[in-house]
Formats: structure tokens, C-alpha cells, sequence
């Protein structure tokens, strides 16, 4: 008997990738409520939609069609197509969740580390089933095959642009919350997100 790991069925496939996206677009909603930001490509679409007062989800769904060529030609068709999928989800369910869901108080130190959290879950579904959000994450790989670069430094070095860019926009009290979001985020992903200790 082969101890190797199935893969994912298509309806687990949906699931997963359906579960991430409502998650990621939840993170979304309640950071722009507060008027905080994030890292990555998430994050530039929220700078773009704070600048411009265009609504995220359009400038998230744009904001992603250049990098799915990388994402073909580095992971291949199958990682480009759901890839696709929970971009144009998350960017759905952001536009239509404001209708849905409304908040009273939430405090910005709490609201950040809870956004933190359920993105960092979302994403973790994503990735278990062979998609992502797209963007920089993509790129930050494609430079690292071609150059040599690790795609953790750049990636960081994208988000330190980005959080600079965010104090022309919102107040530096934001944007530390925002950082301290983008921590947890990234925690979560570092503890939970290991080949080593976690198959699937």
C-alpha cells in the first residue's frame, strides 16, 4: 500500500479554494473598514482604491491579469486557472460582502490582529489547494528562478515600499496597526504553512 498523499478532489478543490477567498474578502472588508492596509498585491489594490476612491475589488481583479502569464509559466496551468478563480471570488464576495455584514466597534489593534489571522487562514486554504491571490508572490518566484534572489527578501522588500507609500495616505497610528496585521499574517503562514511538517 503507498503511503503517498491523494490529491485533492475537484469538489474538495471548491471548497478550498471558495473557503480562502470568503476569508480573504472578510479580511478585507473589515480592513478597509477601519481604514487600515496590507502587504503584497492586496495591499497596493487597497493603496490604489484609497487614492483614487475607486472600489477595491475592480482594482484587485486588474490589478492581478499581467501576472497569470508568470503564473503559467512558473506553476503551470492548473496553479494559473484557480489562481484565477479565487482572485475573481475574493474580488466578488469584496464587493458584495459590505451588503451583507456591518460593524458597530471594532478596535483597531484587535481588528487588525483578527485580520491578520482570518487572511493568514484563507491564504493557508488557497495554497493547500494549488492557488494563491496572485501578484507579487508570483513574481517575487519568478525572480528568484531567474536570478537568483529569494523571493522572501523580495517580497519584503515590496511590502517596505508599500507601507512607506501607505504613510503619504493614511496615519502612521494606521499604519503600525496595519503592520501588526501584516505580522500576524505572515506568522501564520510561517508556523502552518510547512512542507516538512504538514502534507496536502
Amino acid at each position: 500500500m503507498s503511503d503517498a498523499p491523494r490529491r485533492h478532489s475537484l469538489i474538495e478543490d471548491a471548497q478550498g479554494i471558495s473557503f480562502g477567498a470568503m476569508m480573504a474578502a472578510l479580511g478585507v472588508t473589515i480592513l478597509t473598514h477601519l481604514g487600515l492596509v496590507t502587504g503584497q498585491t492586496a495591499g497596493l489594490a487597497i493603496l490604489i482604491a484609497y487614492a483614487t476612491g475607486w472600489s477595491f475589488a475592480p482594482v484587485f481583479f486588474l490589478i492581478n491579469i499581467p501576472f497569470y502569464w508568470l503564473g503559467w509559466k512558473r506553476f503551470g496551468p492548473s496553479f494559473t486557472l484557480k489562481t484565477f478563480v479565487a482572485v475573481a471570488l475574493t474580488s466578488l464576495l469584496s464587493a458584495v460582502m459590505p451588503g451583507w455584514i456591518s460593524f458597530d466597534t471594532i478596535n483597531p489593534i484587535f481588528g487588525a490582529v483578527l485580520v491578520g489571522a482570518i487572511t493568514g487562514t484563507g491564504l493557508l486554504a488557497l495554497f493547500r489547494h494549488g492557488a494563491s491571490l496572485g501578484g507579487v508572490g508570483i513574481v517575487a518566484l519568478y525572480l528568484q528562478d531567474a536570478t537568483g534572489f529569494l523571493a522572501g527578501w523580495a517580497q519584503l522588500i515590496f511590502d517596505a515600499v508599500l507601507f512607506t507609500l501607505a504613510l503619504c495616505l493614511v496615519d502612521w497610528q494606521a499604519v503600525g496597526y496595519s503592520f501588526l496585521g501584516a505580522l500576524v499574517l505572515n506568522m501564520v503562514i510561517a508556523i502552518n504553512h510547512r512542507r516538512d511538517r504538514y502534507i496536502v
